[in-house]
């Protein structure tokens, strides 16, 4: 009786651990796909920002080099008036 009791229980664990343990692959798709929207989401707002700050970046550093240029030319031309000034005397 000891015996038939240890064999009904050990079919039933098996029973049970084969037919509940696994999961479909449908099943494991509606269970992960929200979470990979999410992520996908996180991702490229992360992305949205990032770029939003180097593209603010590239233009403060567009500007500078544009403020360099009108000092370069201001500077060039005071210097071609000082060789005017110089080749007169």
């Amino acid at each position: 009786m000891r015996m038939r009791k240890g064999i009904i229980i050990l079919g039933i664990s098996l029973f049970l651990t084969t037919s509940l343990g696994c999961a479909s692959r449908d099943y494991v798709r509606q269970q992960t796909d929200p979470l990979l929207d999410r992520i996908s989401k996180l991702e490229a707002e992360c992305c949205d920002e990032a770029g939003g700050s180097a593209a603010e970046r590239a233009e403060a550093a567009a500007d500078r080099a544009e403020a360099a240029a009108q000092r370069s030319e201001n500077a060039a031309g005071k210097a071609g008036k000082a060789f005017e000034l110089q080749q007169m005397k």
